[in-house]
Parts: C-alpha cells; sequence; structure tokens
C-alpha cells in the first residue's frame, strides 16, 4: 500500500510540473499563428518578405510554448520538404530554415523585414 500511495504521489508531482495538459492547447495556439503569418504573406505580396513571414510565424507560434514550438517546427519542415520535392530550390529552402529557426529560437523577425513593408504587418 505504501509503494502505490508513494507512486501515486510522484506521478501527481511529476504531471503538476510537467503541465503536459498544456501542450495540446499550445500546439493549437502555434498552428493558429503559422496560418497567420502565411495568409499575411499572401496578402502582403511584397517581394523579398518570406523570410521576414517565416520568422514571424515561428517566433509567434514559439511563444505559446513547448507545444506551439513543436507545431511551428513540424509545419516549417513539412513545408520545406514538400517544396523541395516540388521543385523549389534547395538554397530557398535552406534559407527558409535558417529564418525558421532564427524565430523558434528567440531571434528578432525584424531581421528579415524587408524594406517598404507595411507597418500592419
Amino acid at each position: 500500500m505504501k509503494l502505490l500511495l508513494a507512486g501515486i504521489v510522484l506521478i501527481l508531482i511529476v504531471e503538476a510540473n510537467a503541465q503536459w495538459y498544456k501542450f495540446p492547447v499550445q500546439a493549437a495556439q502555434g498552428s493558429r499563428h503559422m496560418y497567420r503569418a502565411y495568409t499575411d504573406m499572401r496578402n502582403a505580396n511584397w517581394k523579398d518578405s518570406d523570410k521576414y513571414f517565416h520568422a514571424r510565424g515561428n517566433a509567434d507560434a514559439a511563444s505559446r510554448g513547448a507545444g506551439g514550438r513543436w507545431a511551428a517546427e513540424v509545419i516549417s519542415d513539412t513545408r520545406e520538404w514538400v517544396q523541395e520535392r516540388t521543385g523549389h530550390g534547395a538554397e530557398d529552402s535552406a534559407a527558409d530554415q535558417r529564418a525558421n529557426e532564427h524565430g523558434r529560437n528567440g531571434g528578432n523577425p525584424n531581421d528579415y523585414r524587408p524594406a517598404g513593408l507595411p507597418d500592419n504587418y
């Protein structure tokens, strides 16, 4: 009985510290941030703004926590994998991935902001 009680207490302590229950919510919020960055990029239709929106989407998603960071990584990696397979250049994909990682690692997306991009983005 003591062993069972100790096991339950240990599980409760680990669960409280890990906050695993927040991960799916954070992932969903991060996915929304990625989608918003994508739609903003499409709406802006601004030359050389691609890297900025990559960095911004990843930074916003990662700011949601571990789940958001995971969602940003999965979405970014999948998008780049598909683009490489559909004939987009490997160099462009590598540059996109650098911008993605920059945003996910807490870098300022404005480092990639092109001149003249409207302020609402």
